[in-house]
Order: structure tokens, then sequence, then C-alpha cells
């Protein structure tokens, strides 16, 4: 992605250390969640190889089409998922994101530091990711614990952690296609 390097390693720092947390979630009891912290994992790990800053690492020229193919395998497997759940559709739109931004990121010449792709498709995206990162902000607001509830047990378990790695992947990518 173009844009000054500190503020690219700081998006490769975020969506990396999302990424490890979703690998964390990943030992979690339930089938289900951990086909959701997977495909988070590789959404924030994806992510951070996009957003390492091009003065510091230009990509060899396979590596854009590389991550086409990557996302949109995800896309289309959170697809086939969204059958079962409705929260697999976000993921069918973060997958079909980053097949977006792959494709342009292909297109753009090593000199090109101007805005890229298609207006309406880019602010579309912007939109949806804008009000996904107000959703889940608003979801992170504490509330109250019931009297007797058990504990939660371990960092992989913690359903507010989930919630601020979605939200930092979606201040992530809006940020990604801000800089597109």
């Amino acid at each position: 992605m173009h844009g000054p390097a500190s503020s690219g390693w700081l998006l490769v720092a975020l969506c990396a250390a999302t990424g490890g947390y979703c690998l964390l979630r990943m030992r979690s009891g339930t089938r289900e969640q951990r086909r959701i912290a997977g495909s988070e994992a590789l959404m924030g790990f994806g992510m951070a190889a996009m957003a390492v800053p091009a003065a510091v690492f230009t990509p060899p020229g396979w590596a854009w089409p590389g991550y086409a193919v990557v996302f949109g395998l995800a896309a289309v497997r959170a697809l086939w998922a969204a059958r079962r759940r409705a929260h697999h559709l976000h993921h069918l739109v973060g997958a079909s994101a980053m097949v977006y931004m792959a494709v342009v990121m292909a297109g753009a010449p090593a000199h090109h530091h101007t805005g890229g792709g298609v207006p309406l498709v880019t602010g579309a995206l912007l939109l949806y990711f804008a009000g996904y990162v107000l959703l889940s902000g608003a979801r992170l607001v504490p509330v109250t614990a019931v009297a007797g509830a058990p504990p939660v047990a371990g960092w992989g378990h913690r359903p507010e952690l989930a919630r601020a790695c979605r939200l930092s992947m979606g201040i992530a990518m809006v940020a990604m296609l801000l800089t597109l």
C-alpha cells in the first residue's frame, strides 16, 4: 500500500498482532469458532503482508496475483460458509476487498503514489468498513457482568478481545483503502 513508511509499519504491527491473537483463538473448543478465527488470522496476516511499505520492500510481480488467488479462495469459502451463519458475509466482503486491492496494486506502476482503483468500488468498501468500525466500536462498550457467571478462561476465549481484533482489522482495512 502507498503511504508513509511509519504508518505502514504501524499497520503491519497491528495486523500481525491481530493475526497472532486469532491463531491463539483457534484453540477454541468449537469447530465453528476455530474456522472463524482461522479466517480472521488469514485476513490479519494477509493485511500485514500487503501493508509493508513499498519504500522498504517491493513485492515481486507474482505477489499481487498470488494475494488475489488466496483471498479469492477465501471469499469462495466465506460464501459457502454464509449458508450457515450470516457472520461469514463480513468475511466475504473482507476477502473480496483484499482481492480488489491486490488487483489494483498489480496494475499500479511502482512509482504510482496517487489514488487507484475504481472510485465507486473503493467508496462502497470504505462506507461498509467505516460502518463496520462504528458498529464494532459500539459493541465494545462494557456491559455489566452477570452475578454468578463463571469467569472466562484463557486468552483465547475472550469475546471482547475477539471483537477488539475485528475492530482493529476494520480500522486497518479503512486505512488500506484510503491509501490505495
